[in-house]
């Protein structure tokens, strides 16, 4: 059975043309269930009203919705909302972050992550899977209905009231490790017969897999964000070891073949605060040096402890000290909002209780210790 949440507008014209629809109204089909999915989130073809009843039978022969089942729903005392959705195997995360002027989705695209990046708790299970894309755009459909019902709102949302306003792919796993299944996804996310978002709200988060930021550029440009969290190679090879594969001058040449595609015209470079690792002024200074190569904004985030974790966060003096270097320097420099990490829904700390399967914490902590923390990339 061919799960409708798992096609985009195209790949659903040809599902109908498929299962006999006449090739005259396969579009406008598409369109139609589209906006039942995603925008009415129903459940049962029955309810697709507008559809004629013989074509609903033909879908309910041929295909099914199948959704995500959340096994826990946790609200942290700031509002933030996090729930663990049941895909088989394993389990993922999706946090939802309300602001003033926003209400921000996180959202996963593994189960668990191959990269294994030292200060993220993902990274200590191991790789499980991808996800597909009915998986992926599954969390929004959730997080969405969810918090419209919370809203006293069934069915499709009033103009003007959008509970979900930006996404990030910045939830378990490394999105374009998954590049095939997470670009129908932000298609979709795209969608105005789905869920409408500008490419500019839409960002995608990336350890730096450079041929897929490459790809990614021609089939989906949306907004970049890459995860820096060092100012050379050594210690990068330790912090964040796919740079072993493509260090930092790759990775800052493929930036800027981005921004020729992409919505905005910057680049994020996420930075981790790690206290005695890479925090020091001096690792600001070579911040600017590699933040002056690309047209780029800076996040600086405050390291989110998790269970066994080898690393400490950096005071929040020397954070702000960093930052005024940063800033002083022209560079546009912002510091993460801790978040939800009263349910570990803070980042870098999703699925943060599993068991560390990968016995990487003592080989991290000496590595660290035997390289440069400062010095060119």
């Amino acid at each position: 059975m061919q799960n409708l949440l798992e096609l985009t507008q195209p790949t659903l014209a040809k599902f109908f043309e498929h299962i006999g629809e006449k090739p005259a109204s396969v579009k406008m089909r598409a369109k139609q269930t589209l906006k039942w999915l995603h925008q009415s989130q129903v459940s049962d073809f029955a309810e697709m009203t507008d559809i004629a009843k013989a074509t609903r039978e033909t879908l309910a022969q041929h295909a099914e919705i199948r959704d995500l089942t959340a096994i826990r729903d946790s609200t942290a005392s700031d509002g933030t909302r996090k729930w663990l959705f049941d895909v088989g195997t394993s389990a993922v995360d999706a946090v939802f972050i309300p602001e003033d002027d926003r209400g921000t989705l996180c959202v996963s695209s593994q189960a668990g992550c191959a990269l294994d990046c030292a200060f993220c708790s993902t990274g200590k299970q191991g790789f499980n899977r991808n996800l597909s894309t009915a998986e992926i755009i599954g969390q929004l459909r959730y997080a969405d209905r969810a918090l419209k019902a919370d809203m006293g709102i069934v069915g499709r949302t009033p103009d003007g009231v959008q509970p979900v306003t930006n996404v990030v792919m910045m939830g378990m796993g490394e999105p374009l490790a998954n590049i095939d299944a997470v670009v129908p996804a932000l298609e979709l996310m795209l969608d105005d017969n789905a869920y409408g978002l500008s490419r500019r709200r839409v960002t995608v988060s990336t350890s730096g897999m450079v041929p897929q930021i490459d790809e990614l550029s021609q089939r989906c440009p949306v907004a970049l964000a890459v995860s820096l969290h060092a100012t050379n190679d050594a210690l990068r090879d330790v912090l964040v070891p796919i740079n072993k594969r493509y260090p930092i001058k790759e990775l800052l040449a493929a930036c800027n073949r981005y921004l020729d595609h992409a919505p905005r015209d910057f680049i994020t470079f996420e930075y981790v605060m790690l206290d005695g690792v890479n925090d020091q002024l001096e690792h600001a200074d070579q911040l600017i040096k590699i933040a002056r190569q690309v047209p780029s904004k800076l996040n600086l985030i405050p390291f989110n402890p998790f269970p066994n974790s080898e690393f400490k966060k950096s005071p929040r003096d020397q954070i702000l000290a960093f930052q005024r270097r940063l800033s002083d320097a022209g560079i546009v420099t912002t510091i993460r909002k801790t978040r939800g990490d009263d349910i570990d829904a803070a980042c870098g700390q999703l699925a943060g209780q599993i068991k560390d399967r990968t016995r990487r914490t003592q080989h991290i902590a000496i590595a660290i210790k035997t390289a440069p923390s400062t010095g060119a990339y």
